[in-house]
């Protein structure tokens, strides 16, 4: 069995017996990461970003690799790019988070056709990209009108109350913080936890690698609500109020190891 097939067969017994527990999810984390280095001498977030690096420097169809796309600091620079997003572009006229800037790079930069497009490499780039950023503060701004549009929308997206349960992101991040949802106490992102510099995380507990796009969609399907397309506006205009209401907060490691 190769080392990444072991380690995967690892964390699918260890989220088996991590379902039935309790205790702090953070230093759970801490604990179950230092095990998995110790065991098997690699983190899964250390190979999928060394899969997104292979990816960056990878040509497209134009003959161009990654290094020729601006993430927002200017061509091939990813220094502190991710704790920027989401925002304005000029080229494209639009407000991107890491996922679509990153699906804009492969599109009209390096040649690919949509179809060509596979999530899996999205999400691997992004957390190579990501740990670009580790270190720095959260330093997304409402400049443009684009982007304050999107944080309003985001806001009242947050707030809202519906579907057959009626519930919304708040009843779990706000007025039920503290309490437990089954094994995991829900989590503040508005306050002290600043739960935006968690994504883009693995989640040891059933061997996924996330952005905060998937992590949006499953809240949805944690809510019984239809789950927003990938790159959709629901996802970003909540990404957009997220993130701005997270500025200032440092990100301590990208892409984190999660519960």
């Amino acid at each position: 069995m190769g080392k990444a097939a072991w380690v995967a067969w690892f964390l699918l017994l260890l989220g088996v017996a991590l379902a039935q527990e309790g205790g702090d999810p953070r230093e759970e984390a801490k604990r179950q990461k230092e095990l998995l280095r110790q065991t098997a001498g690699v983190l899964p977030t250390e190979l999928i970003a060394a899969q997104g690096e292979e990816l960056f420097n990878r040509k497209g169809p134009s003959g161009k690799t990654m290094a020729a796309c601006d993430f927002g600091l200017g061509k091939g620079v990813l220094e502190g790019v991710a704790a920027r997003l989401p925002r304005y572009f000029l080229d494209t006229g639009k407000v991107e988070d890491l996922d679509g800037r990153i699906v804009t790079c492969m599109t009209r930069v390096q040649g690919f056709k949509p179809e060509q497009v596979k999530r899996s490499e999205v999400v691997a780039v992004a957390f190579y990209i990501a740990s670009k950023s580790t270190g720095h503060k959260v330093q997304t701004r409402l400049l443009f009108p684009e982007e304050r549009e999107l944080y309003a929308l985001g806001e009242k997206l947050f707030w809202a109350r519906s579907g057959p349960r009626d519930v919304g992101c708040a009843t779990c991040h706000v007025t039920y913080v503290g309490k437990r949802a089954g094994v995991l106490p829900y989590a503040d992102v508005l306050g002290k936890d600043q739960s935006w510099t968690h994504w883009p995380a693995y989640r040891y507990s059933n061997d996924q690698a996330w952005t905060m796009q998937d992590r949006i969609r499953a809240c949805y399907g944690n809510l019984a609500h239809p789950q927003p397309a990938l790159y959709s506006q629901p996802i970003l205009a909540l990404e957009v109020f997220l993130a701005y209401q997270n500025r200032g907060a440092q990100v301590e490691e990208w892409p984190a190891f999660v519960r």
